[in-house]
């Protein structure tokens, strides 16, 4: 049996091994000692003697039970366990000194001392053995790392992992001229040239990212420097977290995808926040949704007198509504399970809840999906939306805003095209001059949000790929969930007569671009033509029915701006109410008669800027 074979034992026989090694190791010592001393000939062993011996072991054995030598952690054993140890010992052979003098025993005076020796040996050094056994056996399992920043966060992570068990750091890696050709901590300072180096030498799996107070665009291009080497980057938890106590030093995090392709944040305008919920009853149509969730999220912040979570999931629902009770258990939330299409149920929640500010998010958004399903995406999308906002007018609701897309600028797929139907008719309905306020926000993908590429791309990597893209040149514009929630909630607060806002996207990112630097983050290099090495295939599986190689937030190109940097108003065309409606009646009609063919036909007909995409 090897040492580390010990280790897998319970814990009664591991404590039966140590107290027989030590009965068996205390033995040979008392009779070890009389020995070297005596002689083996000369020795004149007598019942004394013997049970001299026996109360010595006996005696040695009580006092390391009740010094609590047999509670302590072999693998962990400290110094002050092994001071009492020798102590116990010493009591030991103290014993046989007085047996000397007070049982008239011939033990020669240096027998105490050889048997001490011997004894401290016998019964210490064995543990000292298996400790280092299991250090080793440990140090071989523990992934090797490297700790990017030789600061003083970079000193507190090395120390805390060296006594842990998971990460084993090789070295700093810090470009400052204090620390070229230094060690801390016993490990040496390298370059960022050195990094190939450690990976390839000790097999270096990990980075970590040991910096704090650095700007996102600061981290970015960090993390951007690091992307050659094919390492997991993680990050320690920023500064306030550790202050406050909410994190330690050693609470490592993945490096999100969001510190790439995020900005740093504009701080928002508190009024613009909460006009439209402060003390006001609102209603979040699709609350389980990924959208609509973060509009729930944000919207409580803000104290409204009332949430009300209409919802078609019933898991969304539960999800949602259970994690807001646990935050904001003093505002009364208000779970409705139904869809925007049943107008009864509009009308009652409304009527009975005094609903004053709605966000509209509920929607078919999954292109493919609704290609596949046309009828619904209309049925959902352009009559679920005329559902709320004439059930809003009709019962004075203060505020309505929809939430749209990029998709629906100039729209190649059915998804789109019910999206700008929508505009349209909210729109329209403005123009009539209702008491209640319409305003429309429109933006692109968020990131994680359910059907978006991120989530997808994270699940194939870690299933050793490959990673899918649709075409090598196809591009996207990529916002935060929670920016985009907050960025909406403002846009909407500007609205009055149906006006569109577009949110600031930042520039588009190529998803190939995407796909590459999610691997890196995750540890990987995507296999292509120009890095044959890599060890995530890149596959191209054509663009899917209705996509779009690029997105647009405008359709007339032209915008003005608002008190808000990051929100612009689209000056767009409109189309005359009583127009919307005819479209509306003859698309009505066609869904009652099922007609999949004449509604799409209908689509491509209206002045949408529908154009279905011909691959």
């Amino acid at each position: 049996m090897q040492f580390n074979q010990l280790f897998e034992l319970s814990s009664r026989k591991k404590l039966a091994i140590a107290i027989s090694w030590d009965l068996l190791a205390l033995l040979v010592a008392n009779v070890f000692a009389f020995w070297i001393r005596l002689g083996i000939s000369s020795w004149d062993f007598t019942h004394i003697d013997a049970a001299v011996i026996l109360m010595n072991v006996a005696l040695a054995l009580t006092l390391l039970s009740i010094f609590g030598h047999y509670q302590q952690m072999i693998r962990y054993i400290g110094l002050k366990a092994i001071q009492k140890a020798l102590l116990v010992l010493a009591i030991s052979a103290l014993f046989l000194l007085m047996a000397r003098f007070v049982l008239d025993v011939m033990i020669p005076v240096s027998v105490p001392a050889i048997y001490w020796a011997v004894a401290s040996c016998l019964v210490i050094a064995p543990r000292f053995l298996m400790q280092a056994s299991a250090q080793s056996q440990n140090y071989k399992m523990r992934e090797k790392c490297l700790i990017f920043g030789a600061a003083e966060a970079g000193r507190s992570l090395v120390q805390t992992l060296k006594v842990g068990n998971d990460l084993q750091p090789i070295a700093f890696i810090d470009d400052k001229k204090q620390y070229r050709n230094k060690q801390i901590l016993g490990l040496p300072v390298g370059r960022r040239e050195d990094i190939p180096y450690y990976v390839e030498r000790f097999g270096v799996s990990k980075m970590l990212l040991a910096v704090h107070n650095t700007s996102a665009d600061r981290r970015k291009e960090l993390i951007v420097e690091l992307e050659p080497y094919a390492i997991e980057l993680l990050s320690i938890p920023n500064i306030q977290d550790l202050l406050t106590g909410k994190s330690k030093i050693d609470e490592l995090r993945e490096i999100r995808i969001e510190e790439l392709l995020g900005r740093e944040p504009v701080p928002p305008i508190t009024r613009l926040l909460d006009i439209n919920i402060r003390g006001k009853n609102v209603m979040v149509t699709g609350a389980g949704g990924s959208i609509g969730s973060e509009l729930c999220r944000q919207i409580v912040k803000s104290a409204p007198t009332k949430l009300v979570l209409f919802e078609l999931s019933e898991f969304n629902l539960y999800q949602i509504e259970n994690e807001l009770k646990q935050h904001y258990f003093d505002i009364p939330l208000v779970p409705v399970l139904s869809s925007i299409q049943d107008t009864e149920v509009l009308r009652k929640v409304m009527d009975e809840h005094q609903i004053q500010t709605i966000y509209h998010a509920a929607a078919y958004k999954h292109v493919p999906m609704v290609e596949s399903n046309p009828l619904a995406g209309i049925r959902n999308n352009v009559f679920g939306t005329s559902n709320v906002a004439l059930v809003a007018v009709e019962f004075d609701v203060e505020k309505f805003v929809l939430i749209s897309t990029d998709k629906a600028v100039r729209p190649t797929n059915i998804m789109g095209a019910t999206k700008r139907f929508a505009e349209l008719y909210i729109q329209g309905i403005a123009e009539l001059g209702p008491s209640t306020e319409f305003s429309i926000v429109r933006f692109g993908n968020v990131l994680g949000s359910s059907g978006s590429v991120v989530p997808l791309f994270t699940k194939q990597i870690k299933e050793g790929g490959p990673i899918t893209v649709t075409h090598p040149d196809i591009t996207r514009f990529f916002m935060t969930i929670p920016e985009a929630a907050q960025l909406v909630i403002q846009a909407g607060a500007l609205g009055r007569k149906g006006e569109v806002f577009v949110l600031d996207m930042g520039a588009s990112v190529k998803i190939v671009d995407l796909a590459s630097k999610m691997a890196h983050l995750m540890g990987h290099t995507l296999k292509t033509n120009d890095n044959p090495n890599g060890d995530i295939e890149l596959k191209f599986s054509g663009l899917r029915p209705g996509e779009k190689l690029y997105e647009e937030l405008l359709i007339d190109d032209a915008d003005t701006t608002t008190e808000h940097p990051r929100i612009m108003g689209a000056d767009e065309t409109k189309l005359p109410f009583e127009e919307v409606i005819l479209l509306f009646d003859e698309l009505n009609r066609l869904l009652l008669d099922h007609d999949s063919e004449g509604s799409i036909s209908l689509l491509r007909k209206a002045p949408l800027g529908y154009m279905p995409a011909t691959h």
